[in-house]
């Protein structure tokens, strides 16, 4: 069974009736028309159904054609329609301010259809292949941007390897972070942002010696002293670069051990001074370390970690945050079973 090709449609904007009828005649048979005498009434036209192409008269009343063609442009709904000018006024200033309006083409009158036709043919061709270059591009760019979100992931769970026999803990960091900037309130571009770039909130622990970062009991303070470097080392790792998935990562592995009452590591960011992203990361992380089990303690159960995130608000954590993170502990529970470690104890 064939599937009908339907016709692109061509708007024809024009307050003469002669000169529509002209265009009519010359259009009909290939292409599904429609007329606006005012360049108003074009503009609801297109933004009301889809137009293919428009035809453009530049002398109409009330709103010219270069003033038409101008609004068509800036609106991201019509702008890329593309325009072409069919109109008297053919000297060279008319056209060249056709085409600054933002025109791909400009006819002058008499009107011979033949060169109607060609010229609606042509920029019809060209406009479905910039579409089609346009789709293609969007999709490599999102094949590349998809690399690179997986390269980020995979970093990250690398540095956590090396204490944790899964990795699940920077999974499940990304999705709690993902949650709580939603909660937020946070634009979703954003809440994908710090998703993303959650993940590499230890990277530095690489650069932290295997008998501090694996030793079963608690550190002493000149290894305390090297563990708290991680931050840093992280930040170091990742780079100043102002791509902004590196640039949030770097961000993250800074300032998540930052408090906000000022008592936290590596700089004593206090409040405000500690950018979002890290202040989220900060709960988040808390909250996993609470409720994963390690060699050398016990899981704590959701329960017990969400009372001791509430203990520190206003301490730790920033209150805001933490009032989001208790109102989203359902969807918290669920990322917590989904990604469940296994831990080796042989």
């Amino acid at each position: 069974m064939k599937t009908a090709i339907t016709k692109p449609t061509v708007l024809i904007v024009d307050d003469t009736p002669l000169n529509i009828s002209l265009l009519i005649a010359a259009l009909k048979d290939d292409y599904i028309l429609r007329v606006a005498t005012r360049g108003a009434q074009a503009i609801n036209i297109c933004l009301s159904m889809p137009v293919d192409i428009i035809l453009l008269d530049v002398m109409m009343p009330e709103m010219d054609g270069f003033e038409t063609c101008r609004r068509l442009k800036k609106n991201p709904k019509t702008s890329s329609i593309p325009v072409i000018f069919v109109t008297a006024r053919g000297e060279i200033e008319d056209e060249s301010l056709g085409f600054a309006c933002g025109a791909v083409d400009y006819i002058t009158k008499p009107i011979r259809a033949a060169i109607v036709r060609a010229r609606v043919k042509t920029h019809l061709a060209l406009h479905d292949q910039n579409h089609a270059l346009t789709c293609l591009v969007l999709e490599r760019t999102d094949e590349l941007d998809k690399s690179r979100l997986e390269i980020l992931l995979r970093l990250g769970r690398a540095g956590e390897y090396r204490d944790n026999e899964t990795g699940l803990h920077v999974v499940r960091v990304c999705h709690y972070s993902r949650i709580i900037a939603m909660a937020l309130g946070l634009p979703e571009h954003e809440a994908e942002l710090i998703y993303n770039t959650a993940a590499l909130h230890d990277t530095g622990k690489i650069g932290i010696p295997d008998s501090i970062l694996l030793k079963p009991g608690k550190l002493d303070d000149e290894e305390w002293k090297i563990m708290k470097t991680h931050c840093a080392i992280g930040h170091e790792i990742i780079g100043a670069n102002q791509n902004s998935l590196l640039k949030s990562a770097a961000t993250i592995a800074l300032t998540h051990h930052e408090r906000w009452d000022g008592s936290g590591y590596p700089k004593g960011l206090k409040g405000s001074e500690i950018p979002l992203c890290g202040r989220i990361v900060s709960v988040v992380d808390m909250f996993d370390a609470l409720t994963s089990e390690r060699p050398y303690k016990r899981a704590w159960s959701v329960g017990d970690a969400v009372a001791e995130v509430e203990r520190c608000s206003g301490g730790h954590f920033d209150p805001q945050i933490v009032d989001a993170f208790v109102l989203k502990v359902p969807e918290l529970t669920a990322v917590h079973h989904q990604f469940v470690d296994v831990v080796c104890t042989d």
